[in-house]
């Protein structure tokens, strides 16, 4: 009988100090008690030099404190905080933090454990790990796991975490409606991967932002990545700054009225995707207009997108593979920002003028309908 995989749980930690007592409590109250928790306690080492950050550089040490202190779940903390412990200045930030955490777990556990990546500020419920542990067993083929989330409201942030949440959904719906292989939300809150995989794509790659974005990216360039286990990651809605983009910046954009960044794409921006998708088998031939050529053309810096490689990959399940890969995650979001720049604002979609509850409704229902969608796609393949 196959043994089952040990869990280890990465976890990032800056100015987190009032969110540990809950999270602790978290991961006691799992159902599945054979993990390990690797944190990664974390800053610039000159904070402790500036007046303006001392107060997260001593929470920090709090943080540390409280983690060593736990007898009930095995911790490991890597200190990246302490005085001469931080990160120089050409090197920190949460992609390093989350990229150290899975680094370290790569290197003490077996091929077949699983990797846990969460945040902090993040409430999992009791069967969260069980749910990871069930959704590779049923599904061994997958190579990574996306899981489902839902945003806590908690007042100030509600309208502005219902827009993003709305965003973010309406993207995932229409990805997973066009069968597009980057069909993912990249939450590093809610994110698994068996160690063989982290190992096999050469680890997280530790960009100051986005890190989740690209790792899963980095995934689906490999192999299927798994957007079903029955449960859910609820993170908190707060304001950030810490990275260039994803939940804490919308929300600042957002409480100014920008939601530049995060417009509802209409479907049919979508359907161009897809038809230059369908088209890459046609491609191996000859060439053919596409609906993203003009912006492939100028992303790539080149009027010859195809015949390379047609010229490198002889096999047209090969070549289609490297057309994906080409056009991938970060190339169909700079498409759609593009291609919505272009659009008359009275043809995009208007909810920023909705009532809160009416916002919540839509967010429930769009919500509702992933879930349905993500389970379907899991359980019978369609």
């Amino acid at each position: 009988m196959k043994q089952q995989p040990k869990i280890y749980i990465g976890l990032p930690i800056l100015n987190e100090f009032e969110n540990l007592t809950n999270l602790i409590k978290c991961l006691k109250d799992q159902s599945v008690q054979d993990f390990d928790l690797v944190a990664c306690v974390n800053q610039y080492d000159t904070w402790w030099e500036s007046p303006d950050m001392r107060l997260q550089c001593h929470d920090n040490q709090k943080s540390i404190q409280l983690l060593e202190s736990q007898t009930d779940i095995r911790v490991v903390v890597i200190d990246k905080s302490s005085k001469g412990s931080g990160w120089p200045e050409k090197k920190g930030g949460v992609g390093w933090a989350r990229k150290t955490v899975m680094d370290y777990i790569s290197n003490a556990a077996n091929s077949n454990d699983l990797v846990v990546s969460i945040d902090a500020d993040t409430y999992y419920p009791p069967d969260y790990l069980e749910a990871v542990i069930n959704s590779f067993t049923n599904i061994p083929e997958i190579i990574g796991l996306s899981l489902p989330y839902y945003h806590r409201l908690n007042g100030r942030t509600n309208r502005l975490i219902l827009r993003y949440e709305i965003y973010m959904r309406n993207y995932l719906l229409n990805m997973l409606r066009i069968d597009n292989p980057y069909a993912f939300t990249a939450l590093g809150s809610a994110i698994a991967v068996p160690v063989w995989a982290y190992r096999k794509i050469g680890g997280l790659t530790p960009v100051k932002s986005g890190e989740d974005f690209y790792f899963l990216q980095k995934l689906a360039k490999t192999g299927k990545i798994g957007i079903w286990a029955d449960t859910r990651a609820y993170p908190s809605a707060r304001f950030s700054e810490r990275v260039l983009f994803g939940t804490g910046p919308a929300l600042i954009k957002g409480e100014k009225g920008n939601w530049e960044s995060y417009p509802i794409y209409p479907g049919n921006l979508f359907d161009k995707v897809k038809e230059t998708f369908d088209l890459f088998p046609d491609l191996f031939i000859k060439d053919i207009p596409t609906p993203m050529d003009d912006f492939l053309k100028t992303q790539f810096r080149s009027e010859n997108l195809w015949s390379p490689l047609r010229k490198n990959y002889k096999d047209k399940n090969n070549f289609v593979k490297a057309c994906m890969n080409k056009v991938d995650g970060l190339r169909i979001l700079q498409f759609l920002k593009k291609e919505h720049q272009h659009l008359i604002e009275d043809d995009v979609y208007r909810i920023d003028k909705m009532l809160l509850a009416d916002l919540n409704q839509l967010r429930n229902t769009l919500f509702e309908k992933e879930i349905t969608i993500r389970k379907q796609i899991e359980i019978t393949g369609i």
